[in-house]
């Protein structure tokens, strides 16, 4: 019997444009994956011959989530290439606006995004609110907005949709699916803290946006250091950042952190999300300093889940190549070399399995051929996972106290072994488990700054740029979804090539030359699709990497020519 063809696209809540094609065989399992990046933006070629000095400003621009990372990122590519140090004020002051992403991003993605992989919001309805005011304590000293008078208005908020014959923001996704596990008591606990999330993100963003100046496209950092003096030397800024700091922690220890361990506990038996991951190689960078030398994340490298060791990354083994990809140049190019020629080859007709269930035919990718604008990154040719379950990875391993600390008590509470880290599920803690280790340790930063600024004002270093110079450097660090680097040459004191390898094309990228998948792509093969028109499981293991579409296809034609036309039939498209 042949392989059935399931289209879902849109992905939805992600940053983007995803579509994902897998082929299952006559037991729903998937047999194939493909992951295809289906519209074309950007502003690597926007700041070629630019002054290095405004690429920070222009980059990021590539996306209206992850602003601050990619903003850094521009700024501390061109510190590097000119040799600069920023002052330690600086550099620490970074680190708190970095923290307060963090946060901000975690919470928003487990919630508002990835959350409703999860909770069955109908089947919050059902709950009985004094059993799940009860069951918060299970995961909590200090349970949020889970008294049984939050709980019964969170009650009737969602009743008064579903009597209007509408679930709001609620709407259009797999309630009832087999594959959720909470109880209608646990749904409700995670539903109230979904609404109570709501008001936290918008604390977080104004933590940011306090040496920021605004959130998102914060203005403060500039190459050679920061422009937020003034706030750093106002004593009831800081005290407002300490107050909405400590805010948005409280949250995640007393709903975030412990909704995850209601959820390792409740899906610890679920195949859709305790599957091994495919691609079992995980990278990571140094991120968070702490201090003057010290950081919450480590470097390095895992190679086929072997947690015994860790490798150094050697940035010469990273490159990109585009033999799936719709770019001209196929052959592998380290970052410095890259090149961005658009070569789009668009879709072939296929039967596909329709929303009803039935065969119709659709517009596929062509896997033989080239199929989507995300490039194929690799390391010395193997293509690595990065984000925060790589992040935690690499740190566990390489014996990082903070961070097995708060590993090891995971693990404990919910009476999972290490193995189930590399899983989907694994995959969502790890998140969770980043933004523990944040809270836990990140005022350390702040205070550290306290006591520099009492005897140090200095936030930026002086700097020139020759002309008759060339130059070349990069930034490399962890970001809420992984590692990021931005590369940068220049040349007559203008930027002559620029490239970003983002985390999401690092994990969404399609098939290399040799048949080798991504991790999107290896993480869906072997996954049981209980509902071929409800693929709850597909939606799921995407989300968890927390994809950022917009943040992977970076690249415009100046000239203004049209490059192709993009359409999603909402009558034939799966939604999620």
């Amino acid at each position: 019997m042949a392989n059935k063809r399931i289209i879902v696209d849109p992905i939805t809540r992600i940053e983007g444009h995803l579509r994902i094609e897998v082929e299952v065989d006559e037991n729903n399992v998937i047999q194939n994956a493909f992951s295809s990046a289906t519209l074309w933006r950007g502003l690597e070629t926007i700041v070629k011959k630019r002054d290095p000095r405004d690429a920070g400003f222009l980059m990021q621009r590539i996306c209206g989530v992850c602003t601050f990372s990619h903003y850094r990122a521009g700024i501390e590519a061109v510190e590097n290439a000119l040799n600069i140090v920023p002052p330690i004020n600086a550099k620490l002051t970074r680190s708190l606006m970095n923290q307060a992403l963090f946060m901000h991003d975690h919470v928003v993605h487990f919630y508002h995004l990835h959350g409703l992989d999860w909770v069955d919001i109908t089947s919050a309805l059902k709950a009985d609110v004094a059993k799940a005011s009860k069951e918060a304590f299970k995961y909590s000293k200090y349970p949020i907005a889970t008294g049984e008078n939050d709980l019964y208005r969170v009650k009737e908020r969602v009743q008064e949709f579903v009597a209007k014959g509408q679930l709001g923001p609620f709407a259009n996704a797999y309630w009832g699916h087999k594959t959720f596990k909470f109880t209608p008591e646990q749904n409700l606990i995670a539903l109230s803290h979904y609404l109570k999330a709501l008001e936290v993100q918008r604390t977080a963003a104004q933590l940011m946006a306090l040496f920021g100046g605004k959130q998102p496209h914060p203005q403060s950092l500039t190459v050679g250091g920061v422009t937020c003096i003034m706030d750093l030397q106002d004593p009831s800024r800081m005290g407002e950042y300490l107050t909405k700091y400590k805010e948005v922690a409280n949250f995640i220890e007393h709903a975030y952190y412990a909704d995850v361990l209601m959820a390792g506990a409740a899906y610890a038996k679920e195949p859709s999300v305790t599957q091994q991951a495919g691609t079992m190689n995980f990278m990571s960078h140094q991120e968070m300093q702490l201090n003057r030398s010290e950081y919450l994340f480590d470097t390095g490298i895992i190679l086929n889940g072997d947690l015994s060791k860790v490798y150094p990354i050697n940035e010469d083994l990273i490159t990109e190549e585009a033999t799936h990809s719709w770019y001209k140049e196929n052959e592998p190019l380290h970052p410095y070399e890259g090149k961005t020629n658009p070569d789009y080859t668009g879709f072939k007709e296929k039967m596909t399995v329709g929303p009803d269930g039935k065969n119709i035919s659709s517009q596929a990718i062509d896997e033989k051929g080239k199929y989507s604008w995300i490039k194929s990154p690799r390391y010395d040719g193997k293509a690595m996972e990065v984000g925060p379950l790589a992040a935690v990875l690499v740190s566990y391993a390489s014996g990082n106290k903070k961070i097995k600390k708060v590993v090891d008590a995971f693990l404990e509470q919910t009476g999972l072994p290490v193995a189930a880290l590399f899983t989907t599920l694994g995959r969502t803690a790890a998140r969770a488990l980043q933004a523990k280790a944040i809270i836990d340790n990140g005022l350390e930063t702040f205070n550290t700054l306290i006591e520099n600024l009492k005897v140090d004002q200095e936030t930026y270093t002086t700097y020139k740029i020759d002309k008759s110079k060339e130059y070349k450097g990069r930034f490399i660090g962890d970001v809420p979804r992984g590692m990021l680097s931005h590369w940068v040459r220049i040349k007559n004191g203008v930027i002559e090539n620029y490239q970003a390898i983002v985390p999401s094309t690092w994990n969404a990228g399609p098939e290399d030359s040799t048949g080798l998948k991504g991790p999107y792509e290896s993480n869906l093969i072997g996954l049981k699709v209980k509902d071929l028109t409800q693929p709850l499981e597909i939606i799921r293991v995407i989300h968890s990497f927390d994809p950022c579409i917009a943040c992977a296809v970076h690249v415009m034609d100046t000239k203004g020519n049209e490059l192709g036309q993009y359409k999603v039939d909402p009558i034939y498209a799966t939604r999620c």
